[in-house]
């Protein structure tokens, strides 16, 4: 499951690709470095408060819309199901079942 750092930087990421904008000209408008922006994405760095209101201005949202990240992680039903199905799967199934997994996710 994903931290609270790295939805955040997942929904700020979304958010800026939905209204065309690159790290750099995201960057640019908020007065941070490029390299900073990528840290706060990819679920490496806090922003301070200052940080994401200048984020949530830059792109037009509400700072609580930058929280708004549920549908960024795997519903509870979802995991629940997988989970359910993983219990009943023999030994064999379950090793196909990880080289499947392991070649969706690289």
């Amino acid at each position: 499951m994903k931290t609270t750092k790295e939805l955040l930087g997942a929904r700020i990421k979304e958010l800026r690709k939905a209204k065309g904008l690159s790290q750099e000209k995201l960057s640019e408008k908020v007065g941070i470095d490029s390299k900073h922006l990528s840290r706060i994405e990819v679920g490496k760095s806090y922003p301070s408060l200052d940080t994401l209101e200048k984020i949530a201005n830059a792109l037009h949202v509400e700072i609580k819309d930058l929280f708004e990240f549920i549908h960024l992680s795997p519903s509870k039903e979802l995991t629940d199901s997988i989970s359910k199905l993983l219990k009943e799967a023999d030994e064999d199934k379950l090793r196909l079942i990880l080289k499947i997994i392991r070649a969706v996710v690289r």
